[in-house]
């Protein structure tokens, strides 16, 4: 064994439960063979930032951010998030359907402030694209903020509608908000795929060998903890920011699933048509023909 295959990879993602949960084997030295990781946790929003920046050799990312970096990067084949019935949501105070409601009358979201996670995410390319299809009028100010802090403003009025992610889905209630749109339907509907969210990442430059072996090693990490979810639970927990157990099971149960374990046909298909819609729309730059090659 090489030397740069005996060092630990340094590796950013989430502390969501679905990340803890797919990585807890691998990141623990319990997967024979597998590379050793040094982990950070970060946000997405902070894992993109690496990526563009040529950080670290493995990332989180958001599907959203492929295009400015597969120069550098692979996108491995495992450990991401796709799915269905997973997207995000849009949410305001007031009931309403496909973008308008009885407070915003027929105009929708247009002149309206509409809080965001992120511009870079794969959750705004989707809100962007639902937006482009249902809302003739356009939409209104967008305001980034952190994600926590989304509901809060909407429902405080501080933002007349908010675009959410992740365990918000199951939680939106408790703040007395209402679900607009939900963009993982609307993108089933307009394309019968999968919704794609977030993708694993690693430097090409570590060579097809050690890509393969990572990416491997990933598969195995995500069977060992479908094997055993206790084995992982102390992990996620941990990390879960005071997460009620129950949501932090929901959210492993949503966001990995077979995608995660391999992206396959339909994964690979969703991929290349959200980011063909979006640089369609002028959103992101087009992908090269060879771009999502692994390795």
């Amino acid at each position: 064994m090489t030397t740069s295959e005996q060092r630990s990879l340094p590796i950013a993602y989430s502390p969501c439960p679905n990340d803890t949960f797919v990585f807890d084997a691998l990141a623990h030295g319990r997967v024979p063979g597998a590379p050793a990781l040094d982990v950070t946790f970060a946000d997405i929003d902070i894992t993109n930032g690496m990526a563009e920046r040529g950080e670290l050799d493995v990332l989180k990312v958001s599907y959203a951010v492929l295009p400015y970096v597969l120069d550098e990067y692979a996108l491995l084949p495992c450990g991401g998030a796709l799915g269905r019935g997973c997207g995000p949501l849009v949410l305001t105070r007031e009931p309403g359907a496909q973008g308008t409601s009885p407070a915003f009358g027929s105009g929708g979201l247009t002149g309206r402030t509409v809080a965001v996670p992120s511009e870079k995410s794969t959750a705004y390319l989707l809100f962007r694209l639902w937006a482009a299809d249902t809302l003739p009028g356009g939409l209104g100010e967008i305001v980034v903020m952190p994600f926590h802090e989304i509901m809060p403003a909407v429902r405080d009025g501080k933002v007349d509608a908010g675009l959410v992610i992740h365990e918000a889905r199951f939680t939106y209630r408790n703040y007395g908000l209402h679900k607009l749109a939900d963009l993982g339907e609307h993108w089933e509907r307009t394309t019968g795929l999968p919704i794609p969210l977030g993708a694993i990442i690693a430097r090409r430059s570590l060579g097809a060998d050690t890509l393969t072996r990572l990416a491997e090693s990933i598969r195995t990490s995500v069977r060992m903890a479908w094997d055993d979810p206790e084995a992982s639970r102390p992990y996620v927990m941990a990390h879960a920011q005071e997460m009620d157990p129950a949501v932090a099971d929901q959210h492993i149960g949503l966001y990995v699933n077979e995608f995660t374990a391999d992206l396959g046909e339909d994964g690979y298909a969703a991929v290349r048509g959200l980011l063909t819609r979006a640089a369609a729309e002028g959103l992101l730059p087009p992908l090269g023909p060879k771009a999502l090659d692994f390795p």
